[in-house]
Order: structure tokens, then C-alpha cells, then sequence
């Protein structure tokens, strides 16, 4: 491992940002007057400082969210779509200083954070284009002089909650297309990175969207998450974060027939064959599992070596892993930037330290630094693990930058291993044999499968989500969360100028 420059905590203290909530076109404090602190895990410096918003802040959004409501799901589809390609062309132009706010405030690589920004660009330009295509079917009638067809409509008000480790791209594959169907949105950022969303939020206001048609408020889960998911105003609920969560959030909204989407957890399994391109291989490992520090649901979290494959591929693996470079995300040198909080830190450690007691056998890291140029972040180095079948850490998601080894003796028995968890988000397999790769395709359970390529890397035309308790069976990304965020209604014309009874007056 090895350490960069990092910054102390008085450069940044004279860059605090003062937050408000959006809410019906205003900017306005938490009715409690209450706020919170974001402070940087890079150095500790304070980024900016929010609203700790409360149910009664929740009631005014939604209230808001309504009149938006009236007026945005009269519009036409192709001009809501039109506000949407603005908005892409918004953050085209402040991608950088979005990517660099994102990398001071919840640690991402400046290059990463760059692509958190395009990613949600290229939904823009993809939402827009939806305007036009929110197709409905024909089909003929049964009986004459009669058309039958079907047309979407919007739902009402959507509540949107995301996660702070994509505080961009994952709210665009949410809050576009929800916009797009013509629907009013309420949206709760993590409150790990309430200045990157504020941002986001002004870019769809510069771009001409009607006041109240997107509300933002600040806050915890408790306090802003709950009331939101359990409003009466509320129609839909898109969340992206943990599966204990999102089992809570399905629970509340059952009780009243809300929509819900949920994109949960991952540990994702990356199967490396005897025959595959270990150099690829080891490319597609590294960033696989320490991209974003390995806080990333898709991460790749368990290598899967078949055969006799692990005595050449993990001595790369483990000398270019050591290589990695810890410090400052705004560095162009760093590797691997900070995990997201001290508690977090604490809780990564803790799950590989566990492990070590519980037989793994630990290849490179597992030890915070001593470093004193990374005593103020919360840094943790690129770890990795042998460990046996069925073990927690070959189970369980960490969310760091950890990755778990297990051997497998054929292609059959590694999928077993790739199937054994509860989750089923994202997987890989490296080999050049392409029957081996179908049967993998085929017979992983996941929602997203990689050939020779690592488990993160979703594109925006294409749908994004898992299986098992990944999720429940929705889709964010690419067609998919149009259907979501729309309703089906079926329309009949009869023009025969009598009545005509289905299934009676066309039987003999």
C-alpha cells in the first residue's frame, strides 16, 4: 500500500456550505430549525451544513409535490422531456464542479466522481428521448366498430430516497424517468451528501422545471426517511440503499398499496477460469473490488478461483493490490479515497478481523494505517481473504474495499458458490471457453452478468437490479422504471352506435 498527500482540516473550513430545503420552487429551513453537519472523510473539514428535516417538513414537500403535480402531468410528455435534455446539458456544463464537491464530500476519486456526473448525463439524453416513447398498444376488439388501446399515465407523487456512494447517477436513474411519466417528486438524499444533491437539484431548476415538481429535503432516516415513506400523499417509493432497510421501507408502504422499488444489497462473485486472461482478469479485480473503496452495492466482493488457476493468478493479484495508492480523492495519484465515515471504517475492520479469527487466512491488508498524512480520514487499505465456503465473510456484504477467495475444483461448483448468498445484483466470469461463459450466464443467479469484464460497470440504456434479496424485482436504468413510474389504462371506442356486449354479442 501505498500513501499521497492529503489535505488538513483548515483548508477547507472556510468552504462551508449553507443548505436549504427545496420545496415548492423555495429555498426554506427546517421547521424545527434544527441542521446537521457534513464534514469530509477525507480530512474532517466541514463541507457544508443542512437541514434536519422532520415530519413536518415532509407534509409541507408533499403539499407541494401535489400542485406540481396538477400542472406537470397535464404537460405533454415530449415537453417534459424537453426540460430533461436542458438539464443534461446543465450538468455538462458544471460536471466538474459537481465531480469535485462530490470528491471533498463523501471521498470519491475526482476520475470516478467525473463519472458518477456523465453517468447521470447520459440519462438526461436518455430520458429525454423517453418523452417520445412512452408507448402504449393497440390491439383489435372482439367486435366490430370497436378500438381497443392502451396509454400511460402518471401516478401522482413519487418519493425518491437514495444513497450517498452515487449521489448523482443513482438519483437520475430515479428522478427522470419518475419526471418523464409526470410525476411530482419529493427526495430525500443521504444525508452523508446533502451539497452534491443540492446541486443536482439546481441543475433540473435551471433547465426550467416548474416549481414543486421536484421537492428536496435534508435529514436522517428517522426523522425525513420514515415520514416520507409513509405519507398518504405519497403514491410511489424508489429507494436504493441496505436490504434491512429496504425490507422496512416495503413493510410501511405495503399498508397502504404504494408502488415501491427497492435496489438493495450485493456480494457480488467474479469466477475465474484456468483458461481466462489473467492480466484482464487482474485489471478487472482491482476495480472491481476497491473502485470507490469497495463501496459500491456491485462491487466485486468474491473471487471465485476454478481449478488451479489461483497460483498464478493471486500473487498478480496480491503485488498490484499492494501497489494501490491511499490518500486524497482529488489527488490524480490515489487509488483508493477515504470510507465514508469513522463508524463505517470501524464496522470494515471489525468484519475482517472477525474473519481472521475465524480461520481466513489474510493475503495483503487488514490493518488501518498508521500514516500520519491519513490520520484525519477515514482510510482503509485494499484487503483480501481466503477464506472457506459458507463463512460470513464469504456471505455477508462488507461494503469496503475487501475481497473474499474461494477455490472451486470445476466451472459447476463455482456457480454453486456464486449462488449460495442471499443476494443476486451483479457477477463475472473471465475465461476465453464461450460455452463456459453461457452456462454461467445462464445459470448465476443475479441480475446483471459480466463476461471478461469486472461486476461494476451498468450502463444508462440498460437495466440495472438484481435478484433475491437484491430487490424486489423491479429495475432502474436503461426502459425498465418507465413502467415503474407510469400506469397502464386501457381505452375502448366503440363507434358502432349500438350497444355491443363483450364475450356475448360476438358468440353465436
Amino acid at each position: 500500500m501505498m500513501v499521497d498527500g492529503t489535505r488538513g482540516p483548515a483548508e477547507n473550513d472556510a468552504m462551508t456550505l449553507q443548505l436549504l430545503n427545496r420545496i415548492g420552487g423555495a429555498r426554506v429551513a427546517s421547521v424545527t430549525g434544527g441542521s446537521f453537519e457534513v464534514r469530509s472523510p477525507t480530512d474532517n473539514s466541514l463541507v457544508a451544513t443542512a437541514p434536519a428535516s422532520s415530519a413536518a417538513d415532509i407534509d409541507r414537500a408533499v403539499a407541494a409535490a401535489k400542485d406540481g403535480f396538477a400542472l406537470w402531468s397535464r404537460m405533454p410528455a415530449p415537453a417534459r422531456g424537453e426540460v430533461l435534455l436542458r438539464a443534461g446539458r446543465v450538468l455538462e456544463q458544471r460536471k466538474e464542479e459537481i465531480a469535485l464537491l462530490m470528491a471533498r464530500e463523501m471521498g470519491k476519486r475526482l476520475e470516478e466522481a467525473r463519472g458518477d456526473v456523465q453517468e447521470a448525463i447520459d440519462t438526461a439524453w436518455y430520458a429525454a428521448t423517453e418523452g417520445r416513447r412512452l408507448f402504449g398498444r393497440t390491439a383489435p376488439s372482439e367486435l366490430s366498430s370497436k378500438l381497443g388501446f392502451t396509454v400511460r399515465r402518471p401516478v401522482g407523487v413519487a418519493a425518491i430516497i437514495t444513497a450517498w456512494n452515487f449521489p448523482v447517477a443513482v438519483p437520475s436513474w430515479k428522478i427522470f424517468p419518475a419526471l418523464v411519466c409526470g410525476n411530482a417528486v419529493v427526495w430525500k438524499p443521504a444525508e452523508e451528501a446533502p451539497a452534491v444533491a443540492d446541486l443536482f437539484a439546481a441543475a433540473l431548476a435551471e433547465a426550467g422545471l416548474p416549481p414543486g415538481v421536484l421537492n428536496v429535503v435534508y435529514g436522517d432516516g428517522e426523522s425525513a426517511g420514515a415520514p416520507l415513506v409513509a405519507h398518504p400523499g405519497i403514491s410511489l417509493v424508489s429507494f436504493t440503499g441496505s436490504s434491512p432497510v429496504g425490507r422496512r421501507i416495503a413493510e410501511v408502504a405495503g399498508r397502504t398499496l404504494k408502488h415501491v422499488s427497492l435496489e438493495l444489497g450485493g456480494k457480488n462473485p467474479v469466477i475465474v477460469l484456468p483458461d481466462a486472461d489473467l492480466d484482464l482478469a487482474v485489471d478487472g479485480l482491482l476495480w472491481g473490488a476497491f473502485g470507490t473503496a469497495g463501496q459500491r452495492c456491485t462491487a466485486s466482493s468474491r473471487l471465485i478461483a476454478v481449478g488451479d488457476v489461483a497460483a498464478k493468478l493471486l500473487p498478480r493479484l496480491i503485488a498490484r493490490a499492494l501497489e494501490l495508492r491511499l490518500g486524497d480523492p482529488l489527488h490524480p495519484a490515489t487509488d483508493l479515497g477515504p470510507l465514508i465515515s469513522e463508524q463505517h471504517r470501524e464496522r470494515v475492520h471489525a468484519r475482517v478481523q472477525d474473519a481472521i479469527r475465524g480461520g481466513a487466512r489474510l493475503l495483503c491488508g487488514g490493518e488501518i494505517s498508521r500514516d500520519p498524512r491519513l490520520a484525519a480520514g477515514w482510510f482503509y487499505p485494499p484487503t483480501i481473504l481466503e477464506t472457506a465456503r459458507g463463512t460470513p465473510i464469504a456471505l455477508e456484504e462488507v461494503f469496503g474495499p475487501v475481497l473474499t477467495v474461494l477455490r472451486a475444483d470445476s466451472l459447476e461448483e463455482a456457480i454453486d458458490i456464486a449462488n449460495e448468498v442471499e443476494f443476486g445484483l451483479s457477477s463475472s466470469i473471465y475465461t476465453r471457453d464461450v460455452s463456459a461463459a453461457m452456462r454461467a450466464v445462464e445459470r448465476i443467479d443475479a441480475g446483471i452478468t459480466y463476461v471478461n469484464a469486472p461486476t461494476i460497470g451498468a450502463e444508462a440504456h440498460f437495466p440495472f437490479g438484481g435478484v433475491k434479496q437484491t430487490g424486489n424485482g423491479h429495475r432502474d436504468g436503461g426502459w425498465a422504471p418507465y413502467e415503474f413510474f407510469s400506469e397502464v389504462k386501457t381505452v375502448y371506442i366503440d363507434y358502432s352506435g349500438r350497444l355491443q356486449r363483450a364475450q356475448i354479442d360476438n358468440r353465436l
